[in-house]
């Protein structure tokens, strides 16, 4: 079930990465542009959920609060 799991928020989270290295690469924003990236390299470092989960919300809310 974990291996599941996994799978599933890595798409989700690999998802988001794209659109925000889309975006940053669009309006040449270095946050958005480097949240990305990590969002979609970090999945294939991650073996615990509950890592994945927290590291993947961790880095989308970066380029919330992190305006440069």
């Amino acid at each position: 079930m974990a291996s599941s799991s996994i799978i599933i928020w890595s798409i989700l989270f690999s998802s988001i990465g794209m659109g925000f290295l889309m975006y940053g690469k669009k309006q040449r924003a270095i946050v958005p542009l480097c949240a990305g990236l990590a969002l979609i390299v970090f999945p294939y470092f991650m073996t615990s959920v509950l890592m994945l989960l927290v590291v993947g919300i961790i880095l989308v809310a970066i380029p919330y609060f992190i305006r440069l």
